[in-house]
């Protein structure tokens, strides 16, 4: 059977091509010296035929988002309004899903360069805010304030607590993955979950009476 020339590509896939090819530019060049012609150049089709998938630049931004980061945000909203289970054993199940997603350099690499460019170009920090950090947020607050409610978590203010929550873990992503701080260390990113876990739960919990 003859196989199909490479350059033949299925439509429905040359979307995903313009991401990651968009991707590998906004990294290693950053957003605003990645040209709209740059991108067509490493997808390996032309102008025109990028605008046919995508508005603009900051629309491919937007659809990388979508694609690597949001869906995170996603199941952790979902999870945060169906589940029943115990809020601790959500939580852990939330920060999981964050940590171990977010230790692949591809997903990673949205927050990275959003972090990079969000001073020059605000509306990519509000991109990722809206689309990731609101819901990502709202869901462990729903999670900490049921824990409060139910007794299983001390009376704190949930809204801050989950900066408490998320805090950690941002931090050490940003000095594992990106100030290759400790690298030689083989801590996995579950083990600093369940140091980090067992830090925030203790801190949670109530104390009794006999405990002081």
């Amino acid at each position: 059977m003859q196989q199909e020339p490479k350059w033949r590509r299925r439509a429905e896939d040359r979307p995903d091509e313009v991401l990651d090819a968009a991707l590998r530019l906004f990294a290693s060049k950053g957003f605003a010296a990645t040209k709209v012609e740059d991108i067509a150049q490493e997808a390996g089709i032309s102008k025109g035929a990028i605008y046919r998938y995508f508005s603009s630049k900051d629309e491919i931004f937007e659809s990388l988002v979508r694609r690597a980061v949001a869906p995170i945000a996603e199941r952790a909203s979902k999870i945060a309004e169906t589940s029943r289970e115990d809020p601790r054993i959500i939580l852990k199940t939330l920060l999981t899903i964050a940590i171990v997603k977010l230790s692949d350099p591809e997903i990673l690499a949205v927050p990275r360069l959003v972090l990079q460019e969000a001073g020059r170009f605000p509306e990519l920090a509000e991109t990722y805010r809206r689309e990731v950090l609101d819901r990502g947020v709202a869901a462990i607050e729903k999670i900490v304030q049921r824990g409060i409610d139910e007794g299983i978590f001390r009376p704190v203010n949930a809204r801050l607590a989950v900066r408490n929550v998320i805090g950690p873990l941002v931090a050490h992503l940003l000095l594992s993955q990106i100030f290759k701080f400790d690298a030689e260390r083989i801590d996995s990113p579950q083990d600093f979950l369940e140091s980090h876990f067992d830090l925030l739960i203790n801190g949670l919990t109530p104390h009794t009476m006999e405990e002081g």
